[in-house]
């Protein structure tokens, strides 16, 4: 049984087809728990009502660093009162994305505070995007100390074994996506080699980054088998033995029975 820790599944390219994946084909392929991911305050009322409506659906709410320059102090009100609900188990994601900067840096790097305040405030784990924003989002965890206080994911980790080193060092879980089944990615198998097993966790980011022999298409929580299978070979044990390890990683991350 798999647990996803991050997916889209409220995004426009499931329109056609969400309630058969989520209430038949995706539990009948051993998806026992999905961590469904706000990115805005549309999609994290989206996402809550995605959990409240499957039973295996769970949430995390906040604005994307894309979406930082809307977030406005009544919107981190709203999502405390949301994350009230027992399905919210996250806050996120949230971060800094300095490829796109499709939001003032300025405001994302204070949005990014804000939300962190939030977690720590609610005692909730934490999804962390970063994308060509390194050493600041690790100085602003570093001085948070959120990785202690209430840990969460480095979401589709892309940074190599020494940055993933200095994020565990801090408390933070590695999240492992469809980009270490691609050949031109040896950095990211070996922050898997490094990565205690009891830290990592697997993701599909889903509709985004199909894993090999997928590539290209679009995403669901059925490749989590091709993620796992790569990881299988790092570690030298079985597929099985692989997603019960991370599925039990992410359950206690989580708090989650």
């Amino acid at each position: 049984m798999y647990f996803e820790t991050h997916s889209h599944y409220d995004f426009d390219q499931y329109n056609s087809d969400r309630d058969e994946l989520l209430s038949r084909i995706l539990p009948q392929a051993g998806i026992s728990h999905i961590l469904n991911i706000g990115t805005s305050m549309k999609t994290s009322r989206t996402t809550l009502e995605m959990a409240q409506k499957y039973d295996y659906v769970y949430a995390a709410l906040g604005f994307h660093p894309h979406n930082a320059k809307d977030l406005r102090y009544r919107d981190l009100e709203i999502i405390a009162k949301m994350a009230e609900d027992a399905k919210v188990v996250a806050i996120g994601e949230i971060g800094l994305d300095f490829h796109y900067d499709h939001s003032p840096r300025d405001a994302q790097r204070e949005r990014f505070k804000e939300q962190l305040n939030l977690a720590m405030d609610l005692q909730l784990p934490v999804i962390i995007h970063c994308r060509d924003a390194n050493e600041e989002v690790y100085d602003i965890l570093a001085n948070s100390g959120a990785g202690q206080a209430v840990g969460g994911i480095m979401h589709c980790f892309s940074s190599g074994a020494a940055d993933a080193q200095k994020y565990l060092d801090l408390g933070w879980h590695i999240g492992v996506g469809g980009v270490v089944t691609y050949k031109n990615a040896p950095a990211l198998r070996e922050v898997v080699e490094i990565t205690p097993r009891h830290r990592l966790v697997i993701e599909t980011d889903c509709p985004y980054l199909s894993p090999e022999p997928n590539r290209g298409q679009r995403n669901d929580s059925r490749n989590l088998v091709h993620i796992a299978e790569k990881i299988a070979v790092i570690w030298g044990i079985t597929c099985e033995e692989v997603a019960e390890i991370t599925t039990q990683n992410a359950k206690r991350l989580f708090g989650i029975n």
